[in-house]
């Protein structure tokens, strides 16, 4: 799935970004981001020991938000090209934000980068149809700042809108 940039935001570097996402168990989601074309305009972190880290989406960063379907509580997970990753639980829209205990098995070879959750231990998450918030946080060696996603909310970025939730993945079923 392409991602594509917001209108208000636009990258002078000329990219290609891609996302694929699959569900083929109950509790667990595979991801794998594809940051192409002029890399050599963006900044990539440089990799670090793997670990939680805050603030992620200051700087280039993959970032992916998971909701059970018809419920307003979801996750957000960051994904640093450093190997530094974040995960959240929110009650509601940028509502009782806190620490969630979903740690991702994840790497990164050039502009791939591959995430491997497992939400087996998360109550209510296996059974459930997701909507899913896929987008990348792009910054170009100027400073600049560029937000791609599935889709985009009317106004300014804000990956947390219900409308950024594109993409539905059913649960699967039984083996």
């Amino acid at each position: 799935m392409l991602l594509t940039c917001h209108p208000d935001t636009p990258c002078s570097a000329d990219l290609f970004l891609s996302v694929d996402a699959v569900r083929n168990q109950p509790g667990s989601l595979y991801l794998r981001f594809i940051i192409d074309g002029e890399m050599d305009r963006i900044v990539m972190p440089p990799r670090r020991a793997l670990g939680r880290t805050d603030g992620l989406w200051q700087t280039t960063c993959c970032e992916a938000f998971v909701k059970p379907a018809g419920r307003s509580d979801y996750l957000e997970f960051n994904l640093s090209p450093s190997t530094a990753w974040a995960s959240y639980w929110f009650d509601d829209y940028r509502a009782g934000m806190r620490e969630a205990d979903v740690v991702p098995d994840f790497d990164r070879v050039g502009g791939i980068i591959q995430a491997l959750f497992d939400f087996s231990g998360q109550p209510g998450l296996d059974d459930a149809d997701w909507q899913v918030g896929l987008s990348v946080v792009i910054e170009e060696k100027t400073g600049t700042k560029s937000y791609w996603a599935l889709a985009h909310p009317p106004g300014k970025p804000d990956f947390h809108h219900p409308d950024c939730f594109a993409l539905t993945l059913g649960a699967p079923g039984p083996a």
